[in-house]
């Protein structure tokens, strides 16, 4: 049985790269399927394999290890809900601002302790969809990058609209005559 993933979703992972956000793959499932699809997917450094780490050896670091390794590390495999929300914790205490998906009651303390929870609105559990800050009603992650960068250019817009500072240097306006 083959699943790939959709090609939306690649492109997707490039463009995020591009333009600076570290997406890192974190998951239930086995080791192997984890790295098979963070592999398709693009989530590669485009050197040497893929940094990874398992539910079993995160278990043996300290939070110390962990603030340490998350730079390098790309795909977390066969981790706890519990393992999730300590990624999620560690991230937010290197300084990142963090964003979650997730479809599962597992998902759900990870998705309310990240700085934006995203649950699936079609596959997505009522606990899932509570816990998040954020619905994604086609289950697609190329529509989160979509709405990074419309973000992205509306506070780019805003940022200009409040820094602009209209003078007149003394000169009184008035409105045009009616003559």
């Amino acid at each position: 049985m083959l699943d790939p993933p959709r090609p939306e979703v690649i492109a997707a992972v490039a463009a995020c790269r591009a333009a600076g956000i570290r997406v890192k793959r974190i998951t239930g499932d086995h080791l192997d399927t984890a790295l098979a699809i963070a592999t398709q997917i693009g989530l590669g450094r485009g050197h040497g394999p893929l940094e990874c780490l398992d539910g079993l050896a995160l278990a043996l670091l300290t939070p110390a290890e962990l603030a340490h390794q998350l730079d390098q590390l790309v795909v977390f495999a066969g981790v706890a809900p519990a393992q999730k929300l300590e990624l999620v914790q560690a991230l937010q205490t290197n300084g990142e601002i963090v964003a979650m998906t997730g479809d599962g009651v597992n998902d759900a303390p990870a998705l309310q302790q990240a700085d934006i929870g995203i649950a699936m609105g079609r596959v997505g559990t009522e606990v899932a969809r509570e816990a998040a800050n954020m619905l994604l009603t086609d289950d697609n992650f190329a529509t989160i990058e979509a709405a990074v960068e419309e973000g992205r250019a509306v506070d780019l817009s805003l940022g200009k609209a409040l820094a602009f500072e209209p003078r007149c240097d003394g000169l009184m306006l008035q409105p045009p005559s009616t003559d």
